[in-house]
């Protein structure tokens, strides 16, 4: 009776707890980039309840059927030959479940790597989403203006985000919107999106970077195309400058609440992608001797220039 009493108890307190819980947004996706993960997901977890349901129902049959018998001390069962059938059965269907599995997680990645399915023909809304130590700052060059952890997008619209970061490794992720992708110092990676539903969805660093990581977190607000353009439209008419100085604070280590302004830190500060890429090795071997070979006869042929130089710099 005690024990019923206590199972009961467990079960309602269980079942308060998990009533109180916000939905898992990884499984609650608004995209087909995040609708792509959540499937693979769900799959994951449908193959993995199907082999642990089969194994403890095999558990079951083997302990009842051969469990201890009465027979005698000196009893000794017969000698029983392998069954190949049963060998082959027992190591077959786990390579059969990992290949399965692998195919999907391949064919998952190259989706979720690519233009979401059905919006190939847009010409992409660019957004460059950089990280520092520890927020956001999202730049729309396209738009002129940027945002500090927060950014809005168009619903429908498909949506290109270039990554990088002005500090550690960070991990850009929408869990409702696309999976993570890495924003690095050195280099822009890219990751694709589109939201099909108005809303807000949140966003974070999915990657430790440090004491302020846990709250490196950013909203992502989803509107119509109209109240998209009236924003942006909004920003010029009251938001201030970015000027440098005020970048440079704002790269700062700590946190901040939310910020707007007009014009962007890509015109002072680029980022590190194509002349101005970290990976970008320079021209050819040849070409750099005879531009080593020019410097020398500009620096070794003429003093003054070498002074204006110096002054200019100064």
């Amino acid at each position: 009776m005690k024990l019923k009493w206590i199972l009961l108890s467990l079960f309602i307190t269980i079942s308060t707890v998990l009533i109180g819980c916000e939905p898992v947004l990884v499984l609650d996706p608004k995209g087909p980039q995040a609708e792509t993960t959540a499937n693979v997901i769900w799959l994951s977890i449908a193959t993995m309840a199907f082999i642990v349901i089969v194994v403890f129902v095999l558990l079951v049959i083997i302990l009842v059927k051969y469990r201890a018998s009465k027979q005698r001390e000196d009893y000794e069962p017969p000698h029983i030959e392998g069954n190949h059938i049963l060998e082959g059965i027992i190591v077959g269907i786990p390579v059969l479940i990992i290949i399965f599995l692998s195919i999907v997680s391949v064919k998952s990645t190259y989706e979720v790597e690519s233009v979401p399915e059905g919006y190939e023909d847009q010409e992409p809304l660019v957004i460059y989403a950089s990280s520092s130590n520890w927020k956001w700052h999202f730049s729309y060059p396209e738009q002129d203006i940027e945002t500090v952890n927060y950014v809005f997008i168009p619903t429908d619209r498909r949506v290109e985000f270039r990554l990088y970061s002005f500090g550690p490794i960070t991990s850009f992720w929408i869990p409702q919107l696309a999976g993570q992708k890495y924003a690095m110092a050195d280099m822009v990676t890219t990751i694709h999106l589109a939201a099909e539903a108005p809303g807000e969805y949140m966003g974070r660093n999915a990657n430790f970077s440090g004491e302020g990581f846990a709250e490196n977190i950013f909203n992502v607000t989803a509107l119509s195309h109209d109240e998209f353009n009236t924003w942006v439209d909004e920003i010029h008419a009251t938001a201030e400058p970015l000027t440098e100085e005020t970048f440079d604070r704002l790269l700062e280590p700590g946190h901040l609440g939310q910020m707007t302004f007009t014009g962007t830190h890509l015109e002072f500060s680029p980022a590190p992608e194509g002349e101005h890429g970290g990976h970008n090795h320079g021209p050819s071997e040849s070409s750099d001797m005879e531009h080593d070979h020019s410097d020398h006869d500009d620096h070794g042929g003429n003093d003054d220039h070498g002074e204006h130089d110096h002054d200019s710099h100064e």
